[in-house]
């Protein structure tokens, strides 16, 4: 079976650098994975991508070394199934915040007797490779999203949950559960706070610690602190973003005058 260079960068002691993809789009998508990502996320839950673009974008992603990951809507089985039948080789779910959502998501995402996934490895083949079924349990990588106050509180639970590979905080949702304003970035104290006791506790478990960044420069920091997966801006972002400079650069360029008409 194809190698998950997410669990080879994880076992060196790397960070993975992902991107995110809410483009709809397989050229987008495919364009995006040639730019050296280690890693791409599809987004089902807030972009405006649905799941027959989503196995477009995997197929452009196939062309590169970039290891394709989607976000599901929720913790619900079906789509999770689907979307590892497509090719993913992680999911990150979000809203996990119990122990029994944990136990869940590990279930859905791994074949018996270590889980409940239904059989039908259809495009998972094509990418994977035709032993996918004797490797996926130990190759497919399960994130669970840190960001409610709730899932603080039962933290430990969920990390003790086996199975579960990765803890992916969402700094917006968890500002906006602990009473902050929701950002990225420059977080409130209170939240500031509760992501380096999420990174640490992870750490404690033998849980990888993935994080949603809005710059390079936060991305950068929060490995330093010992985040292994972290995710910078977006495919939408950085094409409004490279528009706007530009643009800006454009306009603050005084436009030469036109030339005098040539006399003979």
């Amino acid at each position: 079976m194809r190698e998950n260079r997410l669990r080879a960068i994880w076992k060196s002691g790397g960070a993975a650098v992902n991107g995110w993809l809410a483009i709809p789009n397989g050229f987008s998508a495919e364009t995006m994975a040639h730019q050296g990502w280690d890693s791409l996320t599809v987004d089902l839950q807030h972009g405006v991508v649905d799941y027959q673009a989503m196995v477009t974008m995997l197929q452009a992603l196939s062309t590169t070394a970039a290891v394709p990951v989607v976000r599901v809507p929720w913790l619900e089985p079906s789509i999770l199934m689907k979307a590892l039948d497509a090719g993913a080789y992680g999911v990150i779910c979000p809203m996990v915040n119990t122990r029994e959502d944990a136990q869940r998501l590990v279930a859905y995402t791994h074949y018996a007797p270590r889980g409940t996934r239904s059989f039908g490895p259809v495009r998972a083949v094509l990418y994977g490779g035709s032993d996918y079924a004797q490797h996926a349990n130990d190759t497919i990588v399960t994130f669970a999203m840190i960001e409610t106050a709730q899932a603080l509180d039962n933290l430990e639970q969920i990390l003790s949950v086996e199975g579960l590979d990765a803890v992916y905080i969402g700094p917006s949702d968890l500002s906006l559960s602990l009473g902050c304003k929701p950002q990225f970035d420059d977080v409130e104290p209170k939240v500031a706070e509760a992501i380096d006791h999420i990174l640490g506790r992870a750490k404690t478990h033998g849980v990888v610690a993935a994080i949603h960044n809005g710059s390079t420069e936060a991305a950068l920091a929060r490995i330093a602190k010992g985040f292994q997966f972290v995710t910078v801006s977006s495919d939408a972002r950085l094409m409004a973003a490279g528009a706007q400079q530009l643009l800006a650069r454009m306009r603050a360029t005084p436009v030469p005058s036109k030339p005098a008409a040539a006399t003979y």
